[in-house]
This record gives C-alpha cells, sequence and structure tokens, in this order.
C-alpha cells in the first residue's frame, strides 16, 4: 500500500469519525427539541412551580440555575486562572511545587462528582452551617470544576509564543506588566474556552447541587436561600414520568435547558471577543 492510499484511507477515517460525532449531537437536538419545542411557552419559562397545582411553570429553576453558574465561575475562575499563571509563567517547569499541584489537578478531575456533592454537603453545608443554599452548591461547583479552568488555561498560556515575552521584556516592561497586556489578552480564546466548557459542566451537574443547594422550588432571594437547578428539577421530573402531561413537561424542561446553555456560550464568546478588542 503506497503513500498516497495510506494519507486517502487516514483521511477518511478522520471525517468519518467527525461526521459521526456531528450526527449524534444533530440526533440527540433533534429528538428533544422536536419533542419539547412544541410545549415551551412564555407562561411555561416564565411561571412558577408548583407539584401539586396547576402551575408548572419553570422560572424559579432558570434563576437558580443562572445564580449557580454567576457565582460558582466568579469563585473559581480567578483562582484557576491565577494557578495556572502561577503554573507556566513563575514556578520551574520541574519544581516539586508543580507536581504537587499537577497531580492535585488530576487527581481532582477523576474524582466523581457524587463524591464532591458529599462532601460539600458534610463540610460546607454541616460544619461551616451554610445549610442548603445556593453558595454552598457554588462552592462545591467551583472546587469541581477547578481542574478544567487549570488545564484548560494553562495549555492557553503555553501556546503564547515565547518571542512575545521576549519583546515585551526587551522594551523594558515589567512581569506583571507582561502577563496583564501581553499574554493574558493573547490567551484570552483558551481562557473563554475554560470558562464555557466550566460553564457547561456547571448546568449539566445534578448530584452535586442536589446535596449542597436542595430542591426548593421558589426563588432564592439571597445566595443563603436553597433553589433548584434545572437539571435537578430535570432529573426531579424523570422519577415521575407517570403521564404524558409529565413527559411533555420534561421533555419541555430539557428544551430550555439546551437554549439557556447555548445562549451563555454565545454571550461568553461575545464577552470574549470584546475583551480581545480592548486589549488590542
Amino acid at each position: 500500500m503506497n503513500q498516497a492510499i495510506k494519507d486517502k484511507f487516514a483521511l477518511t477515517a478522520i471525517w468519518t469519525c467527525a461526521l459521526i460525532t456531528i450526527l449524534f449531537l444533530v440526533w440527540m437536538l433533534w429528538h428533544i427539541l422536536s419533542n419539547g419545542l412544541s410545549y415551551v411557552s412564555w407562561e411555561f419559562v416564565t411561571s412558577s412551580y408548583s407539584a401539586i397545582g396547576k402551575a408548572s411553570g419553570i422560572w424559579s429553576m432558570i434563576v437558580s440555575t443562572i445564580y449557580m453558574v454567576v457565582l460558582s465561575i466568579s469563585i473559581a475562575a480567578p483562582l484557576g486562572i491565577m494557578t495556572a499563571l502561577f503554573l507556566t509563567e513563575y514556578a520551574k517547569p520541574s519544581s516539586n511545587s508543580v507536581k504537587v499541584i499537577r497531580f492535585c489537578t488530576e487527581s481532582l478531575a477523576g474524582i466523581p462528582s457524587i463524591i464532591y456533592g458529599l462532601f460539600g454537603m458534610t463540610f460546607f453545608v454541616v460544619t461551616l452551617g451554610l445549610g442548603f443554599s445556593i453558595l454552598s452548591g457554588a462552592l462545591t461547583l467551583s472546587i469541581l470544576i477547578l481542574p478544567v479552568i487549570i488545564r484548560t488555561t494553562e495549555e492557553a498560556l503555553l501556546a503564547v509564543p515565547q518571542a512575545y515575552r521576549e519583546a515585551a521584556y526587551g522594551l523594558g516592561a515589567s512581569k506583571i506588566y507582561t502577563i496583564w497586556r501581553v499574554i493574558l489578552p493573547s490567551a484570552m480564546p483558551g481562557i473563554i474556552t475554560a470558562v464555557i466548557l466550566s460553564t457547561g459542566r456547571i448546568i449539566g451537574e445534578s448530584a452535586p447541587v442536589f446535596l449542597t443547594a436542595g430542591m426548593v422550588t421558589r426563588i432564592p432571594e439571597s445566595v443563603f436561600d436553597s433553589g433548584r437547578t434545572l437539571t435537578v428539577h430535570l432529573y426531579k421530573l424523570t422519577q415521575e414520568l407517570f403521564t404524558i402531561h409529565e413527559w411533555n413537561q420534561a421533555y419541555a424542561t430539557a428544551t430550555v435547558l439546551i437554549m439557556l446553555v447555548l445562549a451563555i456560550n454565545v454571550i461568553t464568546k461575545i464577552i470574549g471577543k470584546q475583551l480581545n478588542k480592548a486589549n488590542y
């Protein structure tokens, strides 16, 4: 088999795998949207939920989900980005501190999410006395997404050409100025990717949120109140799929959840582009 045939075979295999991945995504979206989109209405999105009454809206779950995403990212993103900066810009690559941090990061990435939930319930809910609240859930999820932010940001920082640093230092710029004005703007697309991946992880988790934030269906007035996110609500609905109405409600909730994820991803990318423009 000559090299040209091998290249064609490899290219065909690559395109086939990519097409299969796209088809899986399209099929999943089509299945959920085709079954749930017709049951999504303004009243469904903006009204309150009642397990025993006629009201079946999900507004309180949407608010709780947004609170959880914003608070978790606000806690984890600065910590993860600063850790990645330390690993790439300050620490020696072969130092013991780098080895320890990377070992801890890899260990955190491999822990099942239910373990995070048990830890959060034991430490944040009980020991610290925060109770079942948005804050307890956000603190737990911020630990859960730290490995994603650290590793993705670290790769983005390492991808910045070394010549950028040398040029800045050659012009007399300090290290902090170089990091703030040269390295971070160049690595911003990768950092935005880390935030997007973390956002999807936050929205998609149910066990850690269920064990730390609770399942109250009212709109939380503060971060110390309990709340039910969309994923937890969908999990709860799947335990009660006895009637057509409950099936329709589950598909409608899944549809809104997908739309919310897409909206957050689009907004995050727009913010990232604006930040890049502002820094250049």
